[in-house]
């Protein structure tokens, strides 16, 4: 019997305890998390395509990607407004990204990123799978969602997911003792899952049999929901739950059986149909497509007491996933790269050395790594304003035990080349500017407790090539005291934080409210911040941290004491003041008593009927009020 192997494709993921949601909240922009658990570093194959179902188009979407081991990505997401999150020291990609990007912290865990991207919008899928080889992600495939996010390992996806292991499934395979003849039984067990929703699984087998068609036959078991399309290249006979149809006659729905729906029961059931030798038994979560493969059939294996495991055959080395380790990094005057023989071996590729375009200059090995390094004016260095290039070929060959370089050339493949480039961070000055308005005008070294300051990073010379984003910032108040976070993950950390649109020369900048609960209030503090630069011409972000110092001064210590003149004149002022207060009251006073005595009135009497008398009378005296008397002479 030949070794068998299975490979699946499906929409299920085969997980212990990991989490996959179900689309939510389809009103906001999508947010999906993906996160690779690898075995060893590896390339993935990840693909983002828009439902042809989707009338309305595809919205921004922000794609986390998460791997706990180093990853190289060949991605693909054509004409999708998106937004990618990765950590650049475990992933990069073999064509740098034509989408906005942002670096995740190395210290941020799986729980921690997924409450930074629930901060921007709900979270519409995530999804942890293992040791994938490919991925494809349909956008706008589920128009019903639910309220909330219910994490169960094996939920179904639908549409919107698809995977493919690195490797073949294990497959078991034992004689049935006791029976007679050379029938093989192929057993398929689709293990249950939290989804309920009608699904087809494309079972493929492809048997090599010398003698014509095999006497087997193909048991399918799997959750009611699930019905078979199979493809087999012999004639066999199928057993199966649920319906089933052939690829000879898609159209004829044929009523499946009740099965058992243990492993025993299984092999019970392929005993009772007289089959001689499960030739490979195999339990998967829920597929879109299996595939079974046999070198030969027909043959009796030799007996053995219990079920023998088959491992798929190692694989060779991945010449793109060797050149996607090298990468360089440039200053003072030199390019460096490092290529570790730990992952080297891994790879099960075997080189004998590193060397630039000019073959003098090689590598000088370490106890764990290649270093190739050379100043900017030698080794066939081609210098822009603020790029160096060169070409790097890792020679083929072999290492002798315990990793010792032979810089010799042996037959074997011919010379891999890539061509390596970095930023020279030499070129390039920044200034981390504070300010207290928001017109950005004028520096300034001091802010006081209560007061927003406006920030703004400066990049000198300034460059359309080279893209400058805010990584984190934080005001460092001294020892034994607390950091004052402000930016994390290039996201505003707190309320009292905004990030603000670029200077009109794509400066970033953001305002934060300074407020300060310590005491003893501190006196200076230290704004640092890093910064992600982003070449047009480099997949990988090169990092710088800039700071510059701050004076702290509360709002008491503004309020100093008054001089001698100051007090003797605020009390003149005072005795003044209360002078003519006194003087005013008295005059009031003095007019407005009662009198003790009062003088005799001389009255005028003028005659009743003459209004030109009584005018003249008016003119020649002095009208009085209630509180008031006159008099004339």
């Amino acid at each position: 019997m030949g070794s068998l192997s299975y490979e699946s494709a499906g929409s299920f993921l085969n997980l212990s305890g990991d989490e996959t949601r179900k689309p939510a909240c389809v009103q906001m922009a999508a947010m999906i998390s993906v996160s690779l658990t690898l075995p060893q570093m590896s390339e993935v194959e990840l693909t983002l395509q828009e439902s042809k179902q989707n009338a309305t188009g595809t919205r921004e979407v922000l794609l986390v990607l998460v791997s706990n081991k180093w990853v190289n990505v060949k991605f693909q997401a054509p004409e999708i407004p998106l937004q990618l999150a990765y950590n650049p020291n475990l992933t990069t990609f073999s064509k740098k990204p034509e989408v906005s990007t942002t670096a995740l912290s190395s210290l941020m865990s799986k729980k921690q990123i997924l409450e930074w991207v629930a901060k921007k919008s709900a979270i519409t899928s995530v999804a942890t799978l293992v040791n994938p080889q490919s991925i494809v992600l349909q956008l706008g495939q589920d128009p019903k969602a639910l309220p909330y996010c219910l994490p169960e390992t094996n939920q179904d996806m639908g549409l919107t997911l698809k995977w493919q292991p690195q490797a073949p499934t294990q497959v078991q395979g034992c004689p049935l003792e006791g029976v007679t003849g050379h029938k093989e039984a192929y057993i398929l067990r689709i293990l249950p899952g939290a989804g309920t929703r009608p699904q087809t699984v494309d079972v493929n087998v492809e048997l090599s049999c010398e003698s014509g068609d095999p006497d087997a036959i193909l048991i399918l078991q799997g959750p009611p929901h699930v019905s078979w399309f199979i493809n087999a290249n012999h004639n066999m006979q199928f057993w199966t739950t649920g319906e089933y149809s052939i690829k000879i006659f898609p159209e004829k729905k044929i009523k499946g059986f009740n099965l058992p729906d243990t492993p025993q029961g299984l092999i019970g059931e392929a005993r009772k149909l007289n089959a001689s030798t499960v030739a490979s038994f195999v339990e998967l979560p829920l597929a879109n497509e299996v595939w079974l493969r046999a070198s030969s059939c027909g043959a009796r294996p030799q007996t053995s007491p219990a079920p023998v495991l088959t491992t798929p055959p190692k694989q060779g080395c991945n010449p793109e996933l060797l050149l996607s380790l090298i990468q360089p990094t440039c200053g003072n005057d030199l390019m460096t790269l490092e290529l570790s023989k730990k992952h080297v071996q891994i790879l099960q590729c075997t080189i004998t050395g590193l060397t630039f375009w000019d073959h003098s200059c090689q590598a000088e090995e370490s106890e764990s790594h290649l270093v190739l390094r050379s100043t900017y004016s030698s080794c066939g260095m081609e210098v822009t304003e603020h790029e160096i290039s060169n070409e790097v070929r890792p020679r083929p060959g072999c290492w002798d035990p315990p990793f010792r370089v032979i810089i010799s050339f042996l037959s074997g493949p011919p010379p891999l080349r890539k061509k390596v480039q970095c930023v020279d961070m030499d070129s390039f000055s920044f200034q981390l500017g504070f300010y207290l308005s928001p017109h950005f005008l004028q520096e300034s070294s001091t802010v006081k407790l209560g007061q927003q300051g406006f920030v703004q990073v400066s990049m000198s010379p300034s460059t359309s090539e080279v893209t400058v984003q805010l990584d984190s910032c934080h005001l460092d108040l001294g020892p034994e005291r607390d950091t004052v976070e402000l930016i994390q993950s290039r996201a505003a950390k707190g309320s009292c934080v905004s990030l603000l649109s670029p200077s009109p020369y794509g400066d970033p900048r953001f305002s934060f409210l300074f407020h300060v609960y310590m005491v003893p209030t501190p006196t200076v503090g230290t704004l640092s911040c890093k910064v992600a630069l982003q070449p047009s011409t480099l997949s990988q972000e090169v990092y710088k941290t800039i700071s510059v110092r701050l004076n702290i001064e509360s709002p008491d210590l503004s309020c100093k004491g008054l001089d001698l003149s100051s007090v003797l004149g605020i009390t003149f002022g005072a005795f003044l003041i209360g002078a003519l207060l006194t003087a005013a009251l008295w005059y009031i006073y003095s007019h407005t008593r009662a009198p003790s005595k009062r003088e005799p009135v001389v009255a005028v009497a003028a005659p009743a009927s003459s209004e030109s008398s009584s005018t003249n009378h008016s003119i020649g005296s002095t009208q009085s009020t209630p509180c008031s008397t006159s008099s004339m002479a």
